[in-house]
């Protein structure tokens, strides 16, 4: 065997182990939130596509979510708790097929990592009830943060500025 084959294994075997490793860490990590429940707890509470996102981090259809399009002003929920999430002020259109936004409201969301696809991804949980929302990406507005998050409109509510008064 070549000695650059040889550097090569090496590298991949290391680089696979450190991936093996980071999963783990991430599948085992703990946190307690505010709003806390049984699994059938919140089976019973949401509907079941809500469910599924929210808890299961399952991800809606692309462009079959009520919030894809929506316009209207006002605040994006957790579905799961009702903790505000984004104002429709930050929302844009990305033509992604979900809802996105370029910023959340201040300490509204906790980022973690998930590597269900095989690679790193960031994950956007929100931070009262640790429900699954969507991802982040790096291929938002230039002019603003330059961030799209990503979400399941599953995983929202929404309270207009007009019920609001």
């Amino acid at each position: 065997m070549k000695i650059n084959n040889i550097i090569t294994l090496i590298i991949t075997i290391s680089l696979t182990s450190f991936i093996g490793i980071a999963q783990e860490t991430q599948s085992t990590k703990k946190k307690n939130y505010q709003y806390e429940k049984t699994d059938e707890e919140w089976k019973s509470l949401l509907p079941k596509m809500s469910y599924l996102v929210l808890r299961k981090a399952a991800t809606e259809y692309p462009f079959t979510g009520k919030y894809n399009n929506h316009k209207d002003k006002g605040i994006y929920l957790c579905a799961g708790c009702d903790s505000p999430l984004y104002k429709s002020d930050n929302k844009y259109e990305s033509n992604c097929g979900w809802p996105s936004f370029d910023r959340s409201i201040k300490s509204s969301i906790e980022y973690d990592t998930d590597y269900k696809l095989g690679y790193p991804r960031t994950e956007l949980k929100c931070s009262k009830c640790g429900g699954h929302l969507g991802h982040v990406f790096n291929d938002g507005p230039k002019d603003t943060t330059g961030k799209r998050h990503c979400i399941n409109s599953a995983a929202l509510k929404f309270i207009s500025n007009e019920k609001k008064k």
